[in-house]
């Protein structure tokens, strides 16, 4: 083993011969606890050598190498691997979701949401497809929110999300005489027949 470890230290390189070399024999008897001291790493790992034969391998790791190569029926290691091939795909639960995604990423989920209330605070009534209408419909009513408030604060803040800036300073001019009496439910969603072509369901949206 000094002479093994001599020879990588020499060459400065290390190699899988050199372990080998540097691994107690296969024939021996007895447990013992050896010390292998690896030429790049000071670091000195305690390994304990079993009297059954080490069967040597190239390639992926098995999954439990210790248990695995001590039996006396370890032929390869390929049966320690698990393959799973049901013909199922796995997704990961979204347990407790809140942000419907739309089949689109954030940035854009946000320009669509935003422009589709945007277009129903000018229009009072717009027809999209029900899961779009049921995701900008909390939008609408904390707009119509921050319109009763009327602060500069909350002008500002509809301002950064309504795209039209006259649409944002109608609502806080009217919202006070037509939901003024009214806490939340500002919007009706109603359902209608399927697209053409692609069969989505759709719905119409309006404010009540």
């Amino acid at each position: 083993m000094a002479m093994a470890i001599t020879t990588a230290t020499a060459n400065g390189r290390w190699s899988f011969t050199t372990l080998r070399s540097a691994l107690p024999s296969v024939g021996s008897e007895n447990c013992t606890r050896t010390r292998v001291s690896f030429p790049l790493s000071n670091a000195r790992v305690s390994r304990r050598t079993c009297s059954k034969p080490i069967a040597s391998f190239s390639g992926l790791c098995p999954l439990n190498p210790l248990i695995s190569t001590g039996s006396a029926d370890y032929n390869d290691f390929e049966h320690n691997f698990k393959i799973v091939d049901n013909g199922s795909r796995v997704f990961a639960m979204r347990h407790g979701k809140r942000v419907p995604k739309l089949n689109r990423p954030p940035d854009q989920r946000r320009a669509l949401l935003r422009g589709l209330t945007t277009q129903l605070l000018k229009h009072g009534r717009i027809k999209t497809t029900r899961t779009r209408a049921s995701a900008m419909r909390k939008y609408v009513d904390k707009m119509i929110t921050l319109a009763k408030d009327g602060s500069l604060h909350k002008r500002r803040q509809a301002l950064g999300f309504i795209y039209e800036k006259q649409i944002v300073h109608a609502l806080f001019a009217e919202v006070q005489d037509r939901y003024g009496e009214r806490n939340g439910g500002y919007t009706r969603i109603i359902r209608t027949l399927p697209r053409r072509g692609d069969n989505a369901p759709m719905a119409y949206i309006e404010l009540v």
